[in-house]
Order: structure tokens, then sequence, then C-alpha cells
């Protein structure tokens, strides 16, 4: 059973910083083989998918985070991050770390960690 677990979060006032990270409990291939995602929810609104790595493709950011948000991956430490820098109020989320389909689309998500919650005050 592949476990996906995220770290990191916290409160931070506007213009702070923040990394999450992601351990995924599986083989060294897990990450390197397929889309590996970052997506945030609040209450009230739909799941937006923040950033998504994958060897192949092209690195993509939501437009909200472009030139704020980072996303890498180190294969093997089995770990994912997210690197966060000028963070706005409107950044406030629960934050998940999300693998997608081996083959599939970065949207075809396959297993969700439990998620990390990120609070910034203004």
């Amino acid at each position: 059973q592949v476990q996906l677990a995220e770290s990191g979060g916290g409160s931070v006032q506007a213009g702070g910083s923040l990394t999450l990270s992601c351990a995924v409990s599986s083989d060294l291939k897990f990450l390197s083989s397929r889309c590996m995602n970052w997506f945030r929810q609040t209450p009230g609104k739909e799941r937006e998918r923040v950033a998504s790595i994958d060897s192949g493709r092209p690195t993509t950011y939501a437009d909200s985070v472009k030139g704020r948000f980072s996303i890498s991956r180190n294969n093997a430490q089995k770990t994912l991050y997210l690197y966060m820098n000028n963070l706005k109020p409107d950044d406030t989320a629960m934050y998940y770390c999300a693998a997608s389909r081996v083959g599939g689309d970065c949207s075809d998500v396959d297993y969700w960690g439990q998620g990390t919650q990120v609070t910034v005050s203004s």
C-alpha cells in the first residue's frame, strides 16, 4: 500500500516562506516513474492543482503561484518538495501531495496524501 505523507505546513506571515515535503513509502522508482503533484483546497472551493513535475514534460504551475513556488523531487530520498516564497493570504489552504497514474496525465491522480495546512496571515 503506497502512502504519501506531507509535512512542513504551518502558520506564517505574508511575505514569508515555507517548504512542504511529501515522503513516499514505496520503491525507489515510484517518484521517477510518474507525474507528481501538489494540490491545494480551501473550504467550499474545488481542489486546485498548484504544481506538477514529470520526467520528459515541462514543470507546470498554477498562474497564481508562478514565480513564487517551486516543485522538485529527490528520487533517491523518495521525497517531493514544494518551496513556497513570498506567501500571500490567498495561499492559505490544505496542501496535498498527489501521485498520478503511470503513463497518464498529471491530472489523473492515483494516490493522495492526507494533507498539511498552510495558513498565511496578513
